[in-house]
């Protein structure tokens, strides 16, 4: 299947919407006046990724192009809400440092397996949950900002996501780095 013909299926139409949005969120997030609306179009990406994961999965839509396109989106609105929240002071800067720790750990995992000749790995269900937590995480943070009354609620539920979302995103990075280097040690094995 085509590259063309892969961006054509809904859900990675979808996937495309989602990173064409993420300067407009960073955008909203870092006005200062548009906290609302980030969160509606952090909300809609979110919507959307579900959604997309869904309709590929029930009409048999899966392609590789949404194996790549559906976690980019993923990691760019982590990575620019991360970005927005710790500019408007919303997380620590410690809390940023941790989370991008992990993916330019795997920056640096995924061209070895290129030089190799593998592809990217599939995703793993550590991977997705964490994912799925930090996904609900930074919008809970973001509406404790917009709705300071409540944070006697929103805080405990945004933090509980938090670090659930960093410790399941630790693992399933860990969880990536061992299979790389199983898939390379067993090759050389061969090779021997």
């Amino acid at each position: 299947m085509s590259v063309l013909r892969e961006l054509r299926s809904l859900p990675n139409m979808l996937s495309v919407l989602r990173l064409l949005l993420v300067p407009v969120f960073l955008y909203l997030l870092l006005s200062g006046d548009h906290y609302i609306w980030a969160l509606i179009v952090l909300t809609f990406a979110g919507a959307t990724d579900w959604l997309d994961g869904q309709i590929a999965r029930k009409f048999n839509q899966m392609t590789k192009l949404g194996q790549v396109l559906d976690p980019a989106a993923d990691r760019l609105y982590i990575l620019a809400t991360i970005v927005g929240l710790t500019i408007n002071g919303t997380i620590p800067l410690w809390l940023a440092v941790v989370i991008v720790s992990r993916d330019v750990m795997l920056l640096i995992v995924y061209p070895i397996l290129a030089t190799h000749g593998y592809g990217p790995l599939p995703v793993h269900f550590l991977g997705k949950a964490g994912t799925f937590a930090l996904l609900y995480a930074l919008p809970l943070l973001l509406m404790a900002d917009i709705w300071p009354g409540a944070d006697f609620i929103i805080l405990p539920l945004a933090w509980g996501f938090t670090y659930w979302g960093i410790g399941l995103y630790w693992w399933a990075g860990f969880v990536y780095v061992k299979q790389v280097y199983e898939l390379i040690f067993a090759r050389a094995r061969k090779s021997l």
